[in-house]
């Protein structure tokens, strides 16, 4: 074991692989361990040893543990694991996951996964939950809509007209609902109100993490980035020093166009829509609202937004201005700035100016 340089790790419920090679890449072992003895196998390691895993589920966990221990322990994303999977897709087991991994450590331009803390993972919880409850009350209000269109009962679409009318259609005696139905309808009812109160449990969470933390607080003063994606965002990067620059986080957050280049030709297309699609689905529907009211704003880029409508279309603009929130996010958060709407950059000697 004191042999022992880099670990490769794959991780499951119950067994976890480790593939383990010294200082000139022989292996010395690759075994299945019980997930009650890993953390035992891994006390055995030199200090600083690298303990390399796939950034899943539970990865967090015990990236923080194996840290606690000494040892040098890394994240990296599956999709930049799979290419040193030297049998391919048909040779996918755990063994060889385990030896991909860490022979994709070994690389010194790999990106590693900042583990997060535990008050980031806590809150995250209350995002996912907040999300699933509202995938819940949608399919509960359609559900309500399509029991009352068998009995011929159609509102219209809004969910505030239905939960103003809902009452008065079960007490209507004239219509014909069945007694079952109504009784059916009335729970149904009762479920949307308890979904709502667990939304409302949840918006309440995010608010006292705005009140209590002045990094959520700096990025919701953003256009485009209210209390919701403030927090979200903060929760979820943690340390934004991780990146370079505003455009290597847009590029992460998946706001960045693809490319197809070749030949000195430079081609852009659609944005990649890599990184976490909560992330980029919050900042593209604040950017929405902006742009619908922007024309009433006279700041540098209220105006530098309708300039870009007019000439590519709402929809463009509105992913443009969610990939330069994230950028001036980067810079507001590792500059320990105050967001100025009305600031002006002032580009380096040489720079060639942007295109208005």
């Amino acid at each position: 074991m004191s042999n022992i340089t880099r670990v490769g790790v794959d991780l499951a419920k119950n067994l976890i692989q480790v593939h383990a090679v010294d200082a000139t890449g022989k292996v010395v072992t690759n075994r299945a361990l019980k997930r009650e003895k890993f953390l035992v196998w891994c006390a055995a390691l030199p200090a600083g040893c690298l303990v390399a895993m796939e950034a899943c589920g539970g990865a967090h966990h015990w990236c923080r543990k194996l840290r606690e221990s000494g040892l040098d322990a890394r994240m990296i994303p599956a999709q930049f694991v799979a290419p040193y999977r030297i049998q391919g897709k048909s040779g996918k087991n755990d063994a060889n996951d385990a030896a991909a991994v860490c022979e994709a450590a070994s690389r010194p331009h790999m990106n590693f996964v900042p583990p997060k803390t535990l008050a980031q993972q806590g809150m995250l919880c209350v995002h996912r939950l907040r999300e699933a409850l509202k995938e819940d009350r949608t399919a509960c209000i359609n559900r309500i809509r399509g029991l009352l269109a068998e009995f011929g009962v159609v509102l219209p679409q809004t969910p505030a007209i239905l939960r103003q009318n809902l009452n008065e259609v079960l007490e209507d005696a004239s219509n014909d609902l069945a007694g079952m139905a109504r009784l059916v309808l009335q729970r149904a009812q009762e479920h949307w109100r308890e979904l709502e109160k667990h939304i409302q449990w949840c918006d309440e969470r995010i608010a006292a993490h705005q009140k209590d933390d002045e990094q959520v607080q700096r990025a919701a003063e953003l256009k485009g980035v209210g209390v919701i994606t403030a927090s979200a965002v903060v929760a979820t990067v943690g340390d934004f020093k991780q990146f370079k620059n505003g455009a290597q986080f847009g590029a992460w957050l998946g706001l960045a166009p693809k490319q197809n280049s070749s030949g000195g030709k430079t081609s852009l297309g659609s944005i990649t829509k890599r990184g976490s699609n909560y992330l980029r689905t919050l900042l593209i529907q604040g950017a929405k609202a902006v742009v619908l009211v922007g024309k009433h704003n006279d700041d540098p880029i209220s105006q530098w937004l309708q300039r870009l409508r007019q000439r590519s279309g709402w929809q463009k603009a509105a992913v443009a201005l969610a990939n330069k929130n994230a950028r001036i996010l980067w810079a507001v958060m590792t500059g320990n700035k105050r967001y100025d709407s009305h600031h002006v950059s002032i580009p380096p000697a040489g720079a060639i100016p942007a295109v208005a």
